[in-house]
């Protein structure tokens, strides 16, 4: 999945990074073979780390942010983001709907319901922080550029781009 993640990211987004300029990668013109090829030969932290830059310079650029803002920018966002992570590590669900009592349904939902919750209180919490190296017009469009990106991933993971229409954009 995460191998998936990543490639669709590079081959969707076309964003040069700092990992990928190390490697003297010029993932903009590689054809999609060539970057499956690299990346299947990457370790599982290099993938994270190639992805979790990807994503990092992605937001970056979208978001226009300054020069000599952008350190402190990366920093909190990987904050952000690692706070998430471990959020959502917190519900691990089980899908066997069929097999389940009415009241292990009703508990399941209710720890869903807790997450999001923790996730949303986070997401506050992170955008004050984000407001004092960026303005909250970014703020935003860094929430949105999240879903799109989030959009994009599951659309090409699952039907391909005929599912992009149903989604909110």
């Amino acid at each position: 999945m995460k191998k998936i993640l990543l490639i669709l990211i590079i081959s969707g987004l076309g964003l040069q990074n700092t990992f990928a300029q190390e490697q003297k990668y010029d993932w903009k013109t590689m054809k999609p073979d060539e970057r499956k090829a690299i990346i299947q030969k990457m370790s599982p932290q290099e993938r994270m780390s190639l992805l979790k830059q990807f994503r990092q310079n992605m937001v970056v650029s979208q978001l226009d942010v300054p020069q000599n803002d952008q350190e402190e920018f990366k920093k909190l966002y990987n904050e952000y983001q690692e706070k998430q992570n471990e959020i959502k590590s917190k519900f691990k669900p089980n899908e066997d709907y069929e097999n389940m009592s009415d009241e292990e349904a009703k508990q399941q939902l209710n720890q869903s319901f807790e997450v999001g919750q923790q996730l949303l209180d986070n997401r506050k919490a992170y955008s004050q922080k984000f407001m004092k190296v960026i303005k909250p017009q970014q703020v935003l469009q860094m929430y949105q550029t999240e879903g799109r990106m989030r959009n994009k991933i599951l659309d090409r993971k699952e039907d391909g781009p005929q599912r992009s229409q149903s989604r909110r954009p």
